[in-house]
């Protein structure tokens, strides 16, 4: 059956899960990188150097680990799709806050608390997702399913672009409250997962204790999900402060290589997820990761913006074809009775370990260009996370019972 045919199986109450997680992921996005975008205006404001502020960025990365057990923990008691429910208003509320921080101090304190909520979203949604639609079907939305990531990024974009030099960087923190509405979203036509509900009345182990036990799967994974975000956060991150401080672009140019660089992740994730339904989870992930290797010079080296927005495209279709296989690839790797917590907890423990990121890049960027701290870590990266998936284990098709 072909990949047209499978897709048209889904049902409606499949395709409700499959957008709404999307749409969670999306926003979810969209409210992290207005932070990003921002650096410059909240450092002027606060009377502060840029790697203090990207310490904002830094918090929010270390709290997600432990939003992803807490929340994770809970969607095993109750549900996957209540305390999603729960996250997403959450960490709307926390984004709102932002805009009224009197301080750098209390910005930072209220972007650890936005990390802590928006742990949740992604393992939450992609368990949901994962033990809802056919095996077959799984590469393809698994790929939409993550570039909604790619898609809040250039939301974000597209809000810096038409938005900030109006309303300043409060107010595009403001705007960071619209995924609240999901939360309607997903009660009136989102269903609780199958597996879930086929198991609701089963005494279930402590899933804490699962991790512990399967703790070599565990450990492989949160490394493999440390090289994913070092790969991502690295090639992302930085980008519109490259564009400013290196290039000197205004707003709108900013805004608009931003933005195309995001429509190369939404298509590289999509191509490379269907990809991996064809052949494998492995060799799609090593694939992508080594395609970006002869993108660095484009990408990073440039000088005119035409040949920036051409290297941006290019090397997020590889980072994100890579990241685009990751929510099949962990819900399959999950050992039974943890996908509502192992997926989410090993992907932002790599988030929590690459969350020096930013302040360790900024730092280089200061001492050599920006240029060299983005391809440095896109580099190495890549090539880190080839060999890791190489010697991993895969379980492509795995019943998610």
């Amino acid at each position: 059956m072909g990949l047209r045919a499978e897709l048209g199986t889904l049902d409606r109450s499949q395709w409700s899960a499959v957008i709404a997680s999307f749409l969670g992921w999306t926003l979810d996005a969209f409210d992290f990188f207005l932070m990003v975008f921002m650096i410059d205006a909240i450092a002027t404001e606060f009377h502060s150097d840029h790697a203090a502020v990207f310490t904002g960025v830094t918090l929010t990365l270390a709290a997600r680990p432990f939003g992803a057990l807490f929340f994770g923990w809970l969607a095993e008691k109750y549900g996957r799709r209540p305390i999603l429910m729960i996250d997403v208003a959450l960490f709307s509320v926390f984004e709102f806050a932002s805009a009224f921080a009197p301080s750098l101090v209390v910005l930072l304190i209220v972007r650890t608390l936005f990390g802590f909520a928006m742990g949740g979203e992604w393992g939450l949604g992609a368990s949901l997702v994962m033990e809802s639609i056919p095996p077959k079907t799984r590469g393809i939305i698994s790929g939409l399913l993550q570039e909604g990531y790619a898609a809040g990024y250039l939301l974000a974009s597209v809000a810096f672009y038409f938005l900030f030099d109006a309303i300043g960087w409060r107010g595009m923190f403001m705007i960071g409250i619209a995924p609240a509405l999901l939360v309607m979203v997903i009660r009136i036509w989102v269903k609780e997962s199958p597996s879930f509900e086929a198991s609701r009345h089963v005494e279930r182990p402590n899933p804490l204790t699962l991790l512990a036990k399967h703790w070599k799967t565990s450990l492989y994974v949160v490394v493999l999900m440390t090289a994913f975000n070092f790969f991502s956060h690295g090639t992302q991150d930085l980008y519109p402060q490259f564009l400013k401080t290196q290039h000197h672009f205004d707003t709108h140019t900013v805004g608009l290589l931003t933005a195309i660089m995001n429509v190369g992740a939404i298509t590289g994730g999509i191509l490379f997820g269907a990809l991996s339904d064809r052949f494998s989870r492995r060799w799609a992930i090593i694939g992508a990761a080594l395609l970006a290797l002869p993108m660095i010079p484009l990408w990073a080296f440039s000088h005119s913006a035409a040949m920036l927005a051409v290297g941006g495209f290019l090397i997020q279709v590889a980072v994100q074809g890579a990241w685009g296989i990751v929510p099949a690839h962990l819900n399959e790797l999950a050992p039974a009775g943890t996908r509502g917590i192992f997926p989410g907890f090993a992907y932002q423990a790599g988030n929590f370990i690459a969350s020096i990121n930013a302040r360790w890049q900024s730092g280089i960027a200061e001492k050599t260009s920006y240029a060299h701290a983005l391809a440095l870590v896109a580099g190495v990266t890549a090539v880190v996370l080839a060999v890791w998936t190489f010697v991993g284990p895969e379980r492509k098709g795995a019943e998610l019972e």
